[in-house]
């Protein structure tokens, strides 16, 4: 195991108290679920060693650590991207160092844009499976400490986590779509040409994160559960039409207050 890992695990246990089981990355405008976290240690990521800063627009760049749904948990405010032009391995370090600290469940969250013409701006999304178009982290030396050389992903994103969610969306009255989620490099927005391509090789929402982690923690033996809040629609274009970082975030802000509610209920039945 490269020590910096341990190191990084050793700094976070000292500033926190009783060990997580869950932990939750908070993508592009979702940050404000971290709010709910109380009891709330905030550690910023350029006082973690190891860690690279992040840059993304609507990525505070904490770590917090506290409860929710009665829980203890630690938080991602933001994550890091490849398109920011860090290495995978840097893009994926935390999660290997949530494995150190003892973590079991990882919660991913993103804004994504709709591929599927079923979807909205706001709807969310079960991510049940994944299309990966980013170069994978797991390329180079296997570090066995963490998992073998070639790890299954046949069931990637956990089937138990995603039916007690669906059971809780059906309890709390909210209505949610679920898909396959397509990573891409970015940092670009994705053409109409592309849009269509990736629709039709089987993909639902489309973003620029969420894979090269996932991967990682499955390789570490987290249990995943992912999902997508849809930003945009990339299925029909109007001739004044723009893809925009900004809005966005915005759409990602609108649907925070019910992903937290679905997210803090999963917290309490893991």
């Amino acid at each position: 195991m490269d020590n910096k890992y341990q190191e990084t695990a050793n700094f976070i246990a000292a500033q926190i108290g009783e060990t997580p089981e869950t932990a939750i990355i908070l993508g592009s405008g979702l940050g404000a679920l971290a709010e709910d976290i109380t009891e709330a240690v905030v550690i910023p990521y350029q006082l973690i060693p190891n860690f690279v800063h992040s840059t993304a627009t609507g990525h505070k760049g904490n770590l917090i650590y506290g409860m929710l749904g009665g829980k203890h948990v630690l938080a991602m405010q933001g994550r890091f991207h490849y398109y920011e032009g860090y290495a995978m391995s840097q893009v994926t370090f935390p999660i290997r160092v949530m494995k150190c600290l003892g973590v079991k469940n990882l919660l991913v969250s993103n804004a994504a844009g709709g591929i599927n013409e079923t979807f909205k701006i706001g709807d969310l999304m079960i991510i049940r499976d994944h299309i990966n178009m980013l170069p994978n982290p797991l390329i180079g030396p296997n570090d066995e400490t963490f998992g073998t050389r070639f790890p299954d992903m046949t069931r990637t994103y956990d089937r138990e986590l995603i039916r007690r969610m669906e059971e809780i969306a059906v309890n709390q009255g909210i209505a949610l779509k679920k898909g396959v989620y397509v990573g891409l490099t970015g940092p670009s927005y994705e053409t109409p040409a592309e849009y269509a391509f990736y629709g039709r090789v089987g993909g639902d929402a489309i973003g620029m994160s969420t894979v090269p982690e996932v991967i990682v923690a499955r390789h570490a033996g987290l249990r995943v559960f992912g999902m997508s809040v849809i930003t945009n629609e990339g299925y029909h274009f109007a001739d004044d039409f723009v893809n925009s970082g900004d809005d966005v975030v915005a759409a990602a802000n609108r649907a925070t207050a019910t992903m937290t509610k679905l997210f803090t209920e999963l917290i309490q039945r893991i």
